[in-house]
């Protein structure tokens, strides 16, 4: 026989126990943070990335293996860095540095006002002998000299106003991941720093003359053409920012 009585106490106690166990993890986690009350927060260890459990090495792109020809009686050996060799990005998997430095500023004012109005009047003398059929059908009576009468109006007012100042300073590294067929180079770099939970994200790509790298390897990003820069970020703050899923998508559906 079933007892109720007897499915709620297990209820009961199941909850007991998860409750139990959040309040000895949250002491615990209490009890490690009260011993370092006053202290700074320790540093990890310095340990081998390689053994760290999840580690994946790092793949990109490397320029093709150069044959090794020896010479007899020769001090110099193919692919090796020469004291008076050009230094600069050349190959792929070349770093250079790059410099950005934008000022922008735009300022767009535009008003638009729009207004239409339509009427058109139609009567018919005669309908083929069933004017007065068309009396009995209606409920009033039909007047065949203004049978049909069409009006419309419609207005429209729009105004849009764009005023934007941005500026971004960085440096940031690229690597050479191709070196195209006139000896340009395709350049790709990354760069991400958290700090707390947030995580800043900065992207550069683009194509590069190896003519415009400056002897001390670095490009300014207005040398750069088809030039790709993005500074954003993810994490706790840029959610906050961000409409929710919801709102975004009423906006998109709704017409008006």
């Amino acid at each position: 026989m079933f007892h109720p009585s007897a499915s709620l106490a297990a209820r009961l106690r199941t909850g007991l126990a998860v409750a139990l166990m959040g309040a000895s993890l949250a002491a615990c986690s209490a009890a490690d943070r009260l011993a370092n009350v006053g202290k700074p927060p320790p540093l990890n260890p310095i340990e081998n990335p390689a053994s760290q459990p999840g580690y994946k090495p790092v793949t990109m792109p490397m320029p093709a293996p150069e044959q090794v020809v020896y010479q007899p009686n020769s001090l110099w050996r193919s692919g090796s860095r020469a004291f008076f060799k050009d230094q600069r990005a050349s190959r792929v998997g070349d770093i250079l540095t790059v410099n950005i430095d934008i000022t922008d500023r735009a300022r767009v004012n535009n008003s638009t006002t729009r207004t239409r109005s339509n009427s058109e009047d139609a009567n018919v003398g005669a309908l083929l002998g069933y004017e007065s059929a068309l009396g009995k059908i209606l409920p009033e009576a039909v007047d065949p000299d203004n049978l049909a009468e069409f009006g419309s109006d419609s207005s429209s007012q729009g105004t849009g106003t764009v005023n934007r100042r941005e500026e971004v300073t960085l440096t940031v590294a690229a690597v050479v991941s191709q070196v195209l067929p006139n000896g340009n180079l395709v350049i790709e770099g990354r760069q991400e720093v958290r700090v707390n939970f947030e995580v800043r994200e900065l992207l550069i790509a683009g194509v590069v003359r190896p003519e415009d790298i400056s002897a001390t390897n670095t490009i300014q990003h207005t040398q750069i053409a088809e030039a790709r820069v993005s500074y954003g970020g993810r994490g706790q703050l840029t959610d906050v920012q961000q409409p929710r899923y919801g709102q975004q998508v009423y906006d998109i559906i709704m017409p008006f």
